[in-house]
């Protein structure tokens, strides 16, 4: 199996586990590239989201991860590319749905509404879940405008 590419990025509120995020990813055996931020000093998520998004549209990355704080800033961002269909999870069933349903191509993790340890599982389950394609394509190809 080749290994998949991730995208990752987020803002200041996102920064540690965007860390250990990273750190999984890799033992994981993944191809992950860090956009930033790259400490956790205070940011705008735009200026990070926008390239994940770009990244996993232009097809140089085959799934994103977007964290912040609530993570709606980062998938309101993420989601203005007409490619790009980011879902919010904030735990694995929700993470499983927007890959089955949605065909999501980036998560967004709210760090400050899930544990460390559930941002990793909400990742795990991100990366290891198909999309179911029948019914749900056809409303997926309806997404974009």
């Amino acid at each position: 199996m080749q290994s998949k590419k991730i995208a990752i990025g987020g803002d200041h509120a996102g920064f540690e586990y965007k860390i250990e995020l990273l750190k999984y990813l890799e033992t994981a055996g993944y191809d992950a590239k860090d956009f930033g931020p790259f400490s956790n000093a205070s940011c705008d998520y735009p200026d990070f989201a926008h390239p994940v998004a770009l990244a996993v549209e232009n097809n140089e990355f085959d799934l994103g991860v977007l964290l912040c704080g609530s993570a709606n800033g980062v998938a309101i961002t993420a989601n203005k590319h007409q490619g790009i269909r980011a879902g919010l999870a904030w735990n694995t069933e929700v993470a499983s749905l927007v890959r089955q349903h949605n065909d999501a191509n980036i998560i967004c993790i709210p760090v400050r509404f899930v544990s460390l340890a559930e941002a990793i599982d909400i990742l795990k389950t991100f990366l290891n879940t198909e999309f179911e394609g029948g019914r749900h394509q056809t409303r997926v190809d309806k997404i974009a405008c």
